[in-house]
């Protein structure tokens, strides 16, 4: 299996069907074989609606469960479950482009050094101008992000939902860290994975994600709630926040 797709979803019925239907047309569209070549693994994380339902009626996927809720515990049992190379982890929520996944196998086929990768969101259901804000935080980010890791050495970045590491290397990790829940888990995967090879920001990875979280919290909290934990997890190794507010399709 060349890769696998991990998508952790609680309580997503309303955006995950997206979701997976636009991996599966990515597969397609890079000439890989579904089942054979890449794999689609939803972890359903302690639901109480129709998701597994909804991942089931996706044809190709596979459904595992995970009781215990939390986004590192589902991304961990996503890939304890798969058997590719390369794991894409994908959120519920998240809409990858056409291009995605050429790129991916293109940018991991240059060398092994190579052994996380990931991009930027691109949010809808959020007013342009958001989006125009959201621009200008990522490229400040993108410097942060070389400075870190070709400077300091101390780390790098990932954008949680929208990342793609290799198997090896999570091996060489092993189990993740429990001291994160949701907020700077990416971070402190990034960290880590900087320790056994090159981690890669690059926009030329974009993908689409809900702005619910924009809209239902405020870009200036969030964008500030986010650097906190980016710099916390970086150099303190543990989440500047500890507590997080599921948002799910009933603030529309």
């Amino acid at each position: 299996m060349q890769i696998s797709f991990v998508v952790p979803a609680y309580n997503e019925q309303a955006l995950l069907g997206r979701s997976l239907v636009a991996i599966r047309d990515e597969i397609a569209r890079a000439g890989l074989i579904l089942g054979q070549e890449a794999e689609i693994i939803v972890v359903n994380n302690a639901s109480t609606d129709e998701t597994r339902a909804v991942a089931e009626a996706v044809v190709g996927v596979r459904v595992v469960d995970e009781p215990r809720k939390g986004l590192v515990q589902a991304r961990w049992c996503g890939f304890e479950a798969s058997t590719g190379a390369l794991i894409a982890n994908i959120d519920a929520d998240t809409i990858i482009p056409p291009g995605w996944l050429s790129e991916v196998l293109r940018q991991f086929s240059r060398g092994d050094n190579l052994v996380a990768l990931s991009g930027p969101y691109i949010y809808y259901g959020v007013p342009a101008k958001v989006n125009i804000v959201v621009g200008l935080y990522y490229r400040l980010a993108f410097l942060v992000y070389l400075f870190n890791r070709f400077v300091l050495n101390v780390g790098s970045m990932l954008q949680g939902g929208n990342f793609v590491v290799r198997r090896a290397a999570m091996l060489k990790l092993g189990s993740p860290s429990h001291r994160f829940s949701f907020y700077g888990e990416d971070t402190d995967m990034a960290r880590r994975l900087s320790k056994v090879g090159g981690v890669k920001f690059t926009f030329r990875l974009p993908a689409r994600s809900s702005g619910r979280r924009l809209v239902g919290e405020g870009v200036v909290t969030i964008g500030l709630r986010y650097s906190m934990n980016f710099f916390w997890a970086t150099f303190r190794e543990k989440p500047f926040t500890e507590e997080w507010h599921d948002i799910r399709e009933e603030i529309y």
